[in-house]
């Protein structure tokens, strides 16, 4: 488990005030789903996309693999 994001369910609230959809590759999110909250860029991710994510980061939440081409989920 990452201290880089925070896990929770997608609630009604969420995704009507925040976002509905994956920050990262944009596919939409729905009541119920596990969403991840991005700590250090503010917004929230898909499951697919924050473990993509967290392959990339070190323990202190840095980026430290190159962006690959194949991020988005």
């Amino acid at each position: 488990m990452s201290t880089c994001f925070i896990t929770q369910e997608a609630t009604p609230e969420i995704l009507l005030r925040v976002t509905n959809v994956c920050a990262e590759c944009y596919c939409d999110l729905h009541t119920g789903d596990k969403i991840h909250y991005d700590m250090q860029s503010y917004r929230y991710l898909c499951d697919c996309c924050q473990e993509k994510l967290c392959s990339q980061m070190n323990d202190d939440c840095e980026i430290v693999e190159d962006e690959a081409p194949g991020l988005f989920c």
